[in-house]
């Protein structure tokens, strides 16, 4: 693709996708001297798009580790002004009913923030030259050579070589579909509607909270929340049979990723509520249609060809489940760069063996992706649940609602996971054995 001459102890790798999890890794990976990185992204432009994301205390302290304060400070992100993980709300009478409480978090810096993901991608990128970013680049065909590397086509008929390819490319990853052809995302049965505009919409509404909180209903929940730079935010949605072809044919074929929705469908579906969430659903302007989606099954590996692996929703899309998305693929990010690095120190001489690269992908894959099976787990065993509810045409009652919220999500092990400790523990766990 036309690049400079390459020292030959220089470790290339190849990031397909400029998300949250290309970004990241990108970041992190060229903090090492002698790897060389490049970003290959199908999109024409780098713009902002997308709706809100959340960053737990574990994405915005790994975050931190890597010197991106700017990124997670109050001018991108949004943190509310009471010291807490989650609030519940009840749908009809609005009194909070539950809340989630941080176990150990202390730096305010690190309090679950809320982002518009355009604003925490263009904030990341501001960390990535844009030359080392290439555009246009839809990936069709990736092979592994153990000598040569990894060869990539391109859609518009460019190629490009690496040593490593990393697939951080969402959930309909194209490097995942080069090595596993026959995977099959579900749907979990949840099409979120969801919409972005202007904070001034909402001032004359009497009672909307300054903390984001999520309103819980029998059939569904609504979540609202100001973002920063004067946005604000809300997200409905509807649960359905994941196997009714009607279902099927509205909200998942027919309400595919980000398109545009009817904004009657928030309207009516939260009529009945309680007037604060009335009165933010009748301000939206406008929602645009997220279909959630989850692995059929945990992928077996994450590695393929001892030269490639998946970070982020590439390996395991959770169908959105506890707002955990993003800061999974930050912490996916960061344990490949402590990986590599462990294998490849800043002060080697050359670049690391095929068998070297193989064992920094294995450290990595140990690392994270027991972590990300039990969330699989999780979210199977809940979407299961709320499908049974449907098709047996049964709802919940207020007291099963109110202990529900009572009981808050326990994802602490989620949220205020700890990335680093977990590595450590893989790699004294792995040294023992070599």
């Amino acid at each position: 693709m036309g690049s400079l001459e390459i020292e030959p102890s220089l470790l290339r790798v190849a990031i397909v996708g400029t998300g949250i999890a290309g970004l990241t890794a990108g970041i992190a990976l060229r903090k090492h001297p002698k790897i060389e990185v490049a970003l290959y992204e199908k999109a024409t432009e780098l713009k902002e798009i997308g709706a809100s994301i959340t960053l737990g205390p574990n994405g915005l302290r790994t975050l931190q580790r890597l010197g991106l304060e700017d990124c997670i400070s109050d001018q991108v992100g949004y943190r509310g002004p009471n010291p807490i993980s989650r609030f519940y709300r009840h749908w009809k009478t609005n009194e909070i009913i539950g809340e989630d409480f941080y176990e150990d978090v202390s730096e305010p810096l690190h309090y679950t923030a809320r982002f518009h993901r355009g604003h925490l991608q263009q904030a990341l990128l501001k960390h990535i030259p844009r030359d080392i970013i290439h555009l246009k680049k839809k990936l069709v065909v990736a092979t592994v050579d153990h000598r040569d590397g990894v060869k990539m086509q391109f859609q518009d008929g460019t190629t490009a070589t690496a040593d490593i390819l990393i697939g951080a490319d969402g959930i309909r990853s194209g490097v995942r579909t080069a090595f596993v052809p026959d995977f099959e995302l579900e749907w979990s049965g949840h099409t979120a509607f969801r919409g972005i505009f202007d904070a001034s919409l909402v001032k004359d509404i009497e009672g909307v909270p300054l903390d984001s909180t999520h309103w819980w209903g029998p059939e569904t929940n609504f979540f609202a929340t100001r973002l920063a730079q004067n946005r604000f935010t809300v997200q409905g949605g509807i649960y359905a049979d994941p196997q009714d072809p009607v279902a099927i044919a509205k909200f998942r074929d027919g309400g595919h990723w980000d398109k545009q929705a009817d904004i009657n469908l928030l309207r009516e579906k939260y009529l009945d509520w309680n007037p604060v969430v009335k009165a933010l659903a009748n301000v939206t302007p406008d929602i645009r249609y997220y279909p959630n989606y989850f692995c059929g099954s945990s992928l077996p590996t994450w590695i393929f060809g001892d030269r490639v692996t998946l970070i982020g929703d590439a390996a395991h899309a959770h169908g959105g489940a506890f707002a955990t998305g993003g800061s999974l693929a930050i912490d996916d990010a960061y344990a490949l760069h402590l990986a590599l690095k462990s294998v490849f120190p800043e002060t080697a001489s050359q670049k690391p063996s095929s068998r070297e690269i193989l064992r920094a992908l294995k450290l990595y894959e140990d690392t994270r992706r027991p972590h990300a099976v039990r969330l699989l787990k999780v979210a199977h065993e809940n979407n299961a649940m709320k499908t049974k509810k449907i098709m047996a045409e049964t709802q919940e009652t207020d007291e099963e609602l109110r202990a529900r919220a009572k009981r808050g999500s326990g994802t602490t092990w989620l949220h205020e996971h700890d990335v680093v400790k977990s590595f450590d523990e893989v790699l004294a766990a792995s040294s023992k054995n070599t």
